[in-house]
């Protein structure tokens, strides 16, 4: 049977990682690119903030072509005009389908479907609905190694960034937080696995808390630089 041509929206962390893998061993989609967003002006994976040359990395290792959706202004306007852009040079080389990350999300997923449905795509979600707490025991398992780059001090610390996730790491997790993180409490780099020809090298640097820009928030998020 021929494989459906599809976009794969890469995050770089473990959510991505392990969806990938599923598609790929599925082989139903023939995967022609990753696609990821970065904030221009920084060269930084958004939300993430990891490094432009970490993901250069990811995409090399994987190998698979990498486009990138650059946004300034961080705005929603911004975000989904630079991504139509994207789907419209997607759509010209017959590729409609664009698969996701997402696991229990509800409102991320109608966003997303409505979107793509105005542009003539359809989304695909591997994880979706799975139990988180099987899945981060499936992604350890199968030998990813993956680090938080980001988290939120709504539910974790200073301390969770920078960490190496195993299952040490998941049992020490507040019972408020996800074990994937899906509500946000956390943001990974994944740098070794199945999907990947060789692991990628880094360093972990200086700690940077970043406030969240909404009045009367006293909350915000720890970046873990890694170079």
């Amino acid at each position: 049977m021929e494989k459906i041509p599809a976009v794969f929206c890469w995050s770089g962390g473990k959510d991505s990682s392990l969806a990938l893998y599923r598609v790929l061993k599925e082989g139903k989609y023939d995967v022609k690119y990753l696609l990821t967003t970065l904030n221009e002006e920084f060269k930084r994976i958004s939300m993430h903030g990891v490094r432009e040359e970490l993901l250069n990395k990811q995409a090399d290792s994987i190998g698979m072509p990498l486009v990138k959706v650059w946004v300034r202004e961080g705005t929603n306007e911004e975000y989904e005009r630079q991504m139509a852009v994207a789907m419209e040079r997607f759509r010209d080389e017959s590729i409609l389908q664009v698969i996701h990350g997402d696991i229990f999300l509800e409102d991320l997923r109608k966003y997303r479907e409505e979107k793509l449905e105005r542009a003539g795509m359809k989304g695909v979600f591997p994880l979706w609905k799975e139990d988180t707490s099987l899945l981060i025991q499936e992604f350890l398992a199968l030998g990813f190694k993956t680090i938080t780059c980001c988290i939120s001090d709504s539910f974790l610390t200073e301390s969770d960034v920078g960490k190496v996730i195993d299952n040490q790491f998941i049992k020490n997790l507040p019972s408020k937080v996800d074990p994937c993180g899906e509500n946000g409490e956390f943001h990974t780099f994944c740098y070794a696995g199945p999907i990947f020809e060789r692991e990628i090298s880094f360093s972990v640097g200086e700690k940077v808390y970043k406030p969240l820009q909404l009045e009367g928030s006293k909350h915000g998020f720890w970046y873990c630089d890694l170079v």
